[in-house]
């Protein structure tokens, strides 16, 4: 038992380690790039307006990445050290749908994209609604991600004696079979993700989904993807 003990220990330390390594990487490549740019502005007292909006824009966008990924490593940690008090209540599943789609709204505007659902409104799962949202708007976050310009994603859920199901479908660019595994590993990227990626969103959801007694299976190819969640009663 004690060297089982030990052994244990020894692995955890080799996964904190290598979580810190993780972190510190996310944050470093932002964080330089947003030196090398202030560093732009202040040396070059003469820069013309539009490259310095330019390079002010890109800070922003940086410092907003950073924000993202520090606010969902301390969710992420929250929920597998179980220090969160979670309120469950039985909840219309249209409403955390709508919710998150409130959510990736802009991201939507971006790249006109259209989110389609169908359901029947009175279907109800127990649970977090705060945290499902959260599950929710990450996961369509990354269907935006691999989608395209003028393309629609479509969420479809329905309920059975067993579970309550939704399944959420892009007709993006797909995610390569050997990342499909990987996918839901925090600060794992696929071959496909975008610069801004962070890697984090999708550990998160499947978190959350799992905790509110669910489950979370992907299927993809080059015509999309496809994310089935089941909430089992």
């Amino acid at each position: 038992m004690l060297k089982e003990t030990a052994e244990n220990s020894k692995k955890d330390k080799i996964n904190l380690k290598k979580s810190l390594e993780d972190i510190s990487h996310q944050i470093r490549t932002p964080l330089t790039s947003i030196i090398i740019m202030l560093d732009n502005i202040i040396d070059d007292q003469k820069m013309d307006e539009k490259t310095k909006n330019n390079f002010i824009r890109e800070i922003k966008r940086n410092i907003i990445n950073i924000n993202f990924l520090v606010e969902n490593i301390l969710k992420l940690s929250k929920l597998e050290s179980n220090t969160i008090e979670y309120k469950k209540e039985n909840v219309n599943l249209i409403t955390i749908i709508g919710d998150s789609i409130k959510n990736v709204s802009l991201l939507c505007d971006l790249k006109n994209i259209k989110i389609i659902v169908t359901g029947e409104k009175n279907i109800k799962i127990l649970c977090d609604i705060k945290w499902q949202i959260e599950a929710i708007t990450n996961i369509l976050k990354n269907c935006i991600e691999y989608s395209e310009e003028n393309q629609k994603i479509y969420i479809e859920y329905s309920q059975n004696n067993v579970y309550t199901k939704v399944t959420i479908k892009d007709s993006g660019k797909g995610i390569a079979n050997k990342d499909l595994p990987n996918i839901f590993k925090r600060f794992y990227k696929g071959k496909n993700s975008s610069k801004d990626s962070i890697g984090i969103g999708l550990a998160l959801s499947k978190a959350i989904i799992e905790e509110d007694n669910g489950n979370i299976n992907v299927i993809s190819s080059n015509k999309g993807t496809i994310f089935t969640i089941k909430y089992y009663k």
